[in-house]
């Protein structure tokens, strides 16, 4: 009996209310790291070379003008991401044309809050969903794990009988923000960072992007690249600026070997749909891919609209590309990177 492959048949998105423009984001940052942070103005054009035009938070701004605990961000988040956790997900149900019967599985992508039990347990009973609907939540990926939680959910639909895998991503990168922390770092990530969740259905058979395989790389030694240190205030953010160079320095071969496994020539790659972490990081992956530029436009058309919502973003990316390019049986590839540090692909087919 042949094996149906499995394939991404929908995917739903969602972000919470407050849209601001990124002019107004640094305008407010400004004023807050004003008598704080030496050499300021010459650090604010990260702002505009961002290419962000603007993002979606979970809160106003003149929330984060005050120093919150852990446990209130926490408690925002508790809310705010089973909200649009349960948007996301209800959209990419509908858009499958699916019963709440099919799916058999849902997994869970989130590196920004903390729930036990995990979010996946309240969103099956708001959803409807059967009550033995199996969970698998998955934390700490960072902006990997939209990629991965494709992957896992492609290796997992083999083994649910025809079932689908409801895949949900929900970050709320906002709440994250360290009020008191005056660091370069922390600049760089409020001129980034956003909020938002999607979700995705993966099926046998069906009519979208057919998964083929996945590859997963960790990098020895590389702990201190990207993460969360946990201070008294909750999540702070970690992330080196040799990110771009490690891209073009290793991307080249990454992408190598899962084509080499598969025998194909990397230029008989047409699609790339890749995590848009910043300006500097799509354009490594163009420079060390030798991509043109439209290769990569759905990934900035989404760090534009939305900026990065670390998981988040790359199923955004995949949701336009589904909607905007005609299928033509070609290879195509996702990508991110993430904590680990790590490097994540999906060789798929559309």
């Amino acid at each position: 009996m042949r094996v149906r492959v499995p394939q991404v048949i929908s995917v739903g998105t969602a972000v919470p209310a407050y849209c601001l423009r990124q002019e107004d984001i640094k305008g407010f940052v400004a004023s807050l790291f004003r008598d704080n942070l030496h050499n300021l103005d010459r650090l604010l054009p990260v702002f505009e070379n961002s290419l962000i035009i603007e993002r979606h938070l979970s809160q106003p701004l003149e929330w984060y003008a005050k120093p919150h605990t852990f446990a209130e961000a926490n408690r925002v988040y508790e809310q705010v991401a089973l909200e649009l956790a349960v948007q996301a997900a209800s959209q990419a149900i509908e858009r499958a044309g699916i019963g709440l019967s099919d799916i058999g599985m849902v997994i869970f992508v989130s590196s920004t809050g903390i729930a036990t039990p995990t979010l996946d347990a309240r969103l099956i009973q708001r959803l409807g969903l059967p009550h033995d609907t199996s969970r698998l939540p998955v934390w700490g990926l960072g902006c990997a794990g939209g990629v991965t939680g494709i992957a896992r959910a492609a290796q997992i639909s083999y083994s649910l009988q025809g079932k689908a895998v409801l895949l949900v991503a929900v970050e709320l990168c906002s709440l994250t923000f360290q009020r008191g922390d005056y660091s370069k770092a922390n600049l760089v990530g409020t001129s980034l960072f956003a909020d938002g969740a999607a979700a995705a259905i993966i099926a046998p058979g069906g009519y979208g992007p057919a998964i083929i395989d996945s590859y997963s790389t960790l990098f020895p030694d590389t702990e201190d690249i990207m993460g969360w240190d946990v201070v008294e205030g909750g999540l702070q953010v970690r992330f080196s600026r040799d990110i771009p160079s490690i891209i073009r320095r290793y991307l080249p071969e990454l992408t190598g070997g899962i084509c080499n496994k598969h025998e194909i020539d990397c230029d008989a790659v047409a699609h790339y749909v890749v995590h848009p972490g910043g300006a500097k990081v799509l354009g490594a992956y163009a420079e060390s891919l030798n991509l043109s530029p439209d290769k990569l436009k759905d990934a900035y058309a989404v760090l534009a609209g939305y900026g990065n919502m670390s998981s988040v973003s790359v199923l955004f990316v995949l949701e336009l590309f589904m909607a905007t390019v005609k299928p033509i049986d070609r290879y195509g590839l996702m990508l991110a990177l993430g904590p680990g540090f790590s490097a994540e692909q999906v060789l798929f087919r559309w």
